[in-house]
């Protein structure tokens, strides 16, 4: 049931293309019926020249060698090989543009649903899981289908057409092949049972992997940094050894389908020799068609060899299949829109008695309050695990509060259009985010209908149009896939250029600053300066010398402000914030 589920997931897509399909399946019954026909063929020149041959021997009147009848049954097996080449190749290019169509409509729908799924989804899963299910699962199924189709469709034909010729020649010697082939499913079905599961623990682990490999790549600096390459590769060799087992038990079991069904087959075929060389001795059976239904038999069990063939396959495209639609199955970000922004926005924000945690037992935002004014910058300090990057989140949207409520001019966020609500948000984050593209295409990214005029005006402002104007190339220099050709300065001030060409109501700058050398860093400050001129801005940094001219600073612990006020003021009630000032200047 739960197979049938699967492919009928997979049918909603390929039936966009039931004009391909239908075309493929009128060659596909025209091929089957004309590799069905040539034991047939072959038989009525056998039987003609062997009753030549004895009329011969008996000295018959006019014995002779039917040629014109022979050399006619020739040239219709000939014209017979040429339809079955041509409808071959037909139904593989009718099958290939509906499966290969198909494969990018699925595609296409998996990153869709992924950009509406919630960030939740993202915590719990490895990107590397999430990446083979888009790239090597999509594939499995094409692959899958591919062969799949063409060959479950000709077994099905075959059977048909086979049985219809074996009755047409001995009814006694078809029953007895019929009562094999419920023997033959029943052994693959049997072993199909059996390995399925396994089937889908090899592709879980394969995704696990993926996973692994991933993240050994990004962080691989910090894995040669403290020495850990060795149990790096212990670990992948666990899986790895994991995966290995998996694979065996799935492929050993799969692999048992052909002997046992030949087995079935072989000894259905002894059977109908004997008997069919006992009829031909009698009378009841010529000797052309004895050796056309001797190929018969081969033929009506070759569709269940066929099929049990590709079982493995089918398997693993079940297991992707399976794979793919855990993800699009999954509950979507609720967007329900009640509301709208007033315009113009000001940038007023309000967190009114918010409170929020990822998991139940451990609560992480609690009865947290503040109101923000328009163009106010507010800067947020505290330790690891204060909540001040969950704050960011909330009210950026990624995650809904669970108590309380996070206003924007006085409306609810979670009342109006999640696109138009982050839409008044520019963010230039500690790892700057671009592309792999060129310069001018970054810079656009948050305003595409940005004038070149107006990306050279953003990128003066963020004082990094003569760094681009060096670079070969200048505007239209391509970016690498890491962003790797540029310094993490750079790639900061590109951010912050991006970020004014959006002309958000509001900003959020988390630990812009806190990896750039000091040069950079002078240049970075006087263009984040500028792009926060006249917009609410909240500033997230370990470094007290990046917010000493905020408005207001928060110190958060435990999810909730211990300490607020502007610097001067934090430094006379000789609190948190005074000792963690003090302890790094004077360090």
């Amino acid at each position: 049931m739960k197979e049938i589920k699967t492919f009928g997931n997979l049918w909603k897509y390929l039936k966009t293309y039931n004009k391909q399909l239908i075309l493929a399946l009128v060659l596909l019954i025209i091929n089957v019926l004309m590799t069905v026909i040539e034991p047939f063929v072959l038989g009525l020149a056998i039987t003609e020249i062997t009753q030549n041959v004895v009329d011969i021997a008996r000295g018959a009147e006019g014995a002779a060698i039917n040629y014109e009848y022979i050399i006619t049954i020739l040239i219709v097996y000939v014209i017979r090989g040429f339809i079955v080449q041509g409808t071959n190749y037909g139904s593989n290019v009718y099958i290939t543009i509906a499966v290969q169509n198909m494969t990018r409509d699925l595609r296409d729908d998996i990153i869709r649903k992924i950009h509406r799924l919630p960030v939740a989804y993202f915590d719990r899963n490895q990107f590397g899981d999430i990446l083979g299910r888009i790239t090597s699962d999509v594939e499995t199924i094409s692959n899958s289908l591919q062969q799949g189709i063409i060959q479950v469709t000709t077994a099905f034909f075959s059977i048909i057409f086979v049985t219809i010729m074996m009755l047409t020649l001995n009814w006694q010697l078809a029953l007895i092949v019929f009562i094999s082939m419920p023997i033959s499913y029943f052994v693959a079905q049997s072993v199909v049972k059996i390995s399925q599961q396994h089937f889908k623990k090899q592709a879980d682990v394969l995704g696990r992997m993926n996973g692994f490999v991933q993240e050994n790549f990004t962080g691989f600096n910090i894995i040669r940094l403290y020495g850990r390459e060795d149990s790096s590769v212990e670990e992948f060799r666990t899986i790895t050894g994991e995966l290995a087992d998996i694979g065996f038990k799935a492929s050993f079991l799969s692999s048992l389908m052909m002997p046992l069904v030949s087995v079935v087959s072989h000894l259905a075929y002894l059977i109908v020799a004997v008997i069919g060389g006992m009829f031909t001795i009698a009378g009841r059976l010529t000797v052309g068609n004895l050796q056309a239904f001797t190929q018969y038999v081969w033929q009506i069990n070759q569709p269940i060899q066929i099929v049990t063939q590709i079982t493995g396959l089918l398997q693993a495209a079940v297991a992707a299949t399976q794979r793919i639609w855990e993800v699009l199955d999954q509950e979507e970000e609720l967007n329900q829109v009640t509301e709208e922004l007033p315009s113009p926005v000001t940038g007023q924000v309000t967190f009114d008695d918010v409170s929020f945690q990822y998991t139940p037992t451990k609560p992480l935002i609690r009865d947290f309050s503040v109101k923000v004014k328009p163009g106010e910058t507010i800067a947020i300090v505290g330790p690891t695990g204060a909540g001040k990057t969950t704050m960011i989140n909330l009210l950026m949207r990624f995650y809904d509060v669970d108590k309380g409520s996070i206003r924007l001019d006085g409306v609810d966020n979670r009342a109006v259009s999640r696109q138009k609500y982050r839409e008044q948000f520019g963010m230039v984050l500690q790892d700057a985010w671009l592309f792999e593209g060129t310069i001018k295409e970054n810079l656009r990214f948050g305003n595409l209908d940005a004038t070149d005029e107006q990306i050279v005006e953003a990128a003066k402002a963020a004082n990094v149009d003569h760094f681009i104007r060096t670079l070969p190339g200048g505007y239209e220099n391509r970016m690498n896939q890491e962003s790797s050709n540029i310094s993490l300065g750079q790639k900061q001030l590109l951010t912050i250029a991006r970020a004014l060409l959006s002309d958000p109501k509001i900003l959020i700058l988390d630990e812009a600053t806190s990896s750039v050398d000091t040069r950079l860093e002078q240049l970075i400050q006087k263009a984040m300066e500028r792009l926060m001129e006249g917009r609410t801005s909240f500033v997230i940094a370990h470094r007290l010398s990046t917010i000493q001219d905020a408005d207001r600073i928060l110190v958060m612990k435990d999810g909730q402000i211990i300490e607020h006020g502007n610097h001067e003021q934090l430094l006379e009630q000789k609190g948190f914030y005074y000792d963690l000032y003090q302890s790094q200047f004077n360090a």
